[in-house]
């Protein structure tokens, strides 16, 4: 049986542990947008790790088999969520493309490599979701294609409500392996932050705007 909160809680430690995601409640990162965040998610370490890019893969699979049976192609977003979804393909022995954040300036101009055919049952394979405009755009090139896309399955989301937002208003279902609360909870337990670092956690996914001014 699928235990998705087992799921959350070892993913979200196994990216605590490789340095994938790191903590700095008190000297907040700096995001290109400008926004002050005391997270950072970089989840393209992961396929430096056999262990873990295995234990994503096999999730990701598991997650598909009972969920996405009907699941005809599985489509990474460019570029860190190429590796995975070919990982994923290789598991579940089913066609895989991927999907650029733009169409290519000459050629054919394509926006998606290898094949996604009208009709077909699209899972799409990102690595993180922040405010999920550009894992909504792949999505949306699958509509395009004329397809049909089931799902975002991701590795990791900061849960902001901008993106359950836009993923609701795209009538687009979103999925994640992990997430920032199974994060705080991991890391709690382990130690890495003390109860009130939490509090301060807890309160930029809340508003964002304002951490750290």
């Amino acid at each position: 049986m699928l235990n998705l909160e087992h799921i959350e809680g070892s993913i979200a430690k196994e990216l605590l542990q490789i340095g994938s995601v790191a903590l700095r409640p008190h000297q907040p990162f700096t995001w290109t947008s400008g926004l002050k965040s005391p997270i950072y998610c970089d989840n393209r370490l992961t396929i430096s790790h056999p262990k873990v890019r295995d234990l994503i893969a096999t999730s990701f699979a598991e997650i598909i088999r009972t969920q996405y049976p009907d699941a005809d192609v599985i489509a990474g977003t460019s570029t860190a969520g190429i590796p995975h979804a070919a990982f994923v393909a290789q598991k579940l022995n089913l066609p895989m493309a991927y999907i650029r954040d733009k169409a290519k300036g000459h050629g054919k101009e394509n926006m998606i490599e290898g094949i996604i055919a009208p009709g077909q049952k699209v899972v799409v394979i990102e690595d993180l979701i922040s405010t999920g405009g550009s894992s909504l755009k792949a999505a949306l090139a699958v509509k395009e294609a004329g397809a049909e896309p089931l799902v975002v399955l991701a590795i990791f989301s900061y849960q902001l409500d901008k993106a359950n937002q836009a993923f609701s208003d795209a009538r687009i279902h979103l999925q994640t392996l992990s997430n920032y609360s199974a994060l705080l909870k991991v890391a709690v337990e382990e130690g890495i932050i003390s109860g009130e670092d939490l509090n301060l956690l807890q309160s930029w996914r809340q508003d964002p705007a304002s951490f750290g001014n």
